[in-house]
């Protein structure tokens, strides 16, 4: 233990999980290994982290304070993120933020081509066009489907597409139904 001058009791290193943690309000909880009931993770603790939120069921090493309205985390020593049975909110905003936003790509895309659906699975809520005489499969997004009126794509129907470069290669950013007879 190692006294806190803000505290009303000395620090305490514990162990436990995050009980839920609302990114939102800015707090959560720790179920305490050690049975002494919930403890106050506050956002401001995450900074030392690099973090801005937590994931359900992720193990904490940290050291706490007791707070007239009870134990405050106050370092977090250790985050082991392994553990966690829920998703990782901040996961998926990295994961979101490295996918390609079809809308800024419209800039960049070349005019309305004629394409060929190779495929497509409304279920998973993508699949790939292709150009006549081109190899290379061109992405599609249901939000691009939407976008242009359509609800359904059948292999071998016929569109025309904007084309632009993701970041994992060709993205189809626009579509209008085609009326050029083609083959894939």
């Amino acid at each position: 233990m190692v006294a806190d001058p803000d505290a009303t009791e000395p620090i305490v290193r514990l162990s436990g999980s995050v009980k839920w943690f609302d990114a939102v309000r800015g707090y959560g909880f720790l179920v305490a290994d050690d049975g002494g009931g919930d403890v106050l993770i506050h956002f401001s603790v995450l900074r030392d982290v690099a973090r801005r939120t937590l994931p359900e069921g992720a193990r904490l090493t940290c050291d706490t304070v007791q707070r007239p309205r009870g134990r405050q985390v106050r370092t977090i020593i250790d985050l082991d993120l392994s553990t966690a049975v829920g998703p990782d909110p901040e996961l998926a905003v990295l994961r979101a933020a490295g996918r390609a936003d079809p809308d800024r790509l419209l800039e960049e895309a070349g005019p309305f081509e004629p394409v060929t659906v190779k495929w497509f699975n409304r279920l998973k809520g993508y699949g790939f066009v292709v150009r006549g005489g081109v190899d290379q499969d061109i992405f599609v997004h249901m939000e691009t489907v939407r976008r242009a009126g359509l609800s359904e794509l059948d292999p071998g129907q016929l569109l025309r597409a904007r084309v632009a470069e993701g970041h994992k290669g060709p993205l189809a950013v626009a579509l209008e139904v085609g009326t050029q007879v083609r083959t894939v």
